[in-house]
């Protein structure tokens, strides 16, 4: 059957509201000396986050006969100005390279294992030669491939973050995320549940140290608490080198939570503290549309972030959902400008 060529006349993403003014009460003459309160960002889902619009364009669609979706990482060119693009991965072992503007896929490539079998692929990182870092929760592993999908390497794992029985990692449930931090010496994976024997909100995020050969070797490993239910389901670095940190659950009947941390830069001491940014409920839906209930339409099984820029003070942040290649899900892509 002939591929469909994918052409998306991505809808512009949905006009931005006026922003509302602040509610003052009347006062006393003399709280004009007082500092004016802040005028909130239009679209804001708290005063640290708001929403720069979405796009449901490549929802339920095929790129050169292979479907676009399962989505659960997103990676920018690690250099400016490359023309590599944004680079997109699916659970079923796809990459795909999508226009940074538009998201119009222009490429795909499918990645495997050494046995050539398919990963279950969830981090990603697009290093400084071109080459890619692709985390799979399978063992867990993180693996080296080539532009064109070539298998290069392998990064060493400490054994107990193992699967089970090999370790204490659940199945499905170890490296989530993968980020590579400013400078490029310090590459972290976080896992998504605790280890067996851990809390019910501790997990841990590992590291590697590049040496200067230019591989990895593990370095020191953090611990994490999530809100009570959640599991962490994507991490990356901000240009500072702190960390956003998205949790994410979901409830039969009820639908998704999904919420945004900011956490500490990896460094001194071990236990990493975070501060709520914004819970994505809270955004304004901008007539967004789901398939099943959720507390704010706009939601759905979030997975992949990445930082794509800067401007005006804030940092441009893209989400994306890995709709499950389910009908009542959607891969949805979000728009985020957040004040770190």
């Amino acid at each position: 059957m002939r591929p469909r060529t994918f052409r998306t006349a991505l809808a512009a993403l949905t006009a931005s509201l006026t922003a509302a003014g602040c509610l003052t009460a009347a006062v006393p003459a003399t709280a004009a000396q007082q500092p004016a309160r802040q005028r909130p960002p239009a679209n804001a889902c708290s005063p640290s986050v708001s929403l720069s619009g979405f796009s449901d364009a490549l929802d339920k669609t095929t790129y050169d006969g292979t479907y676009v979706g399962n989505l659960s990482a997103l990676a920018p060119p690690a250099r400016r100005g490359s023309l590599a693009g944004l680079s997109a991965l699916s659970d079923r072992s796809e990459l795909f390279r999508l226009d940074a503007r538009t998201l119009e896929p222009r490429g795909v490539v499918t990645l495997a294992d050494e046995k050539g079998a398919a990963l279950d692929s969830e981090g990603l990182v697009a290093d400084r030669d071109g080459t890619f870092l692709v985390s799979s929760e399978t063992e867990p592993s993180v693996r080296r491939y080539s532009p064109t999908g070539e298998l290069l390497g392998r990064l060493p794992v400490p054994d107990d973050l193992r699967t089970a029985p090999a370790g204490g990692a659940r199945a499905n449930g170890s490296f989530e995320g993968l980020t590579l931090l400013p400078g490029g010496h310090t590459l972290l994976a976080s896992m998504e549940y605790p280890l067996d024997g851990d809390p019910a909100d501790l997990v841990r995020f590992q590291t590697w140290q590049r040496t200067r050969h230019g591989d990895f070797r593990p370095g020191a490993r953090y611990t994490y608490r999530t809100d009570p239910g959640l599991g962490v389901s994507e991490v990356t670095a901000t240009p500072e080198g702190r960390l956003l940190v998205l949790e994410r659950g979901f409830t039969a009947g009820v639908g998704n939570t999904v919420r945004l941390h900011l956490a500490d830069r990896p460094g001194r001491g071990t236990a990493l503290h975070k501060r709520l940014l914004a819970d994505l409920a809270d955004c304004p839906d901008l007539g967004a549309t789901a398939q099943q209930p959720q507390p704010n339409p706009l939601l759905d099984n979030f997975e992949g972030m990445a930082v794509t820029g800067r401007s005006g003070g804030r940092t441009d942040v893209l989400v994306v959902s890995d709709d499950n290649q389910n009908a009542a899900q959607t891969t949805r892509f979000l728009r985020l400008r957040v004040r770190v």
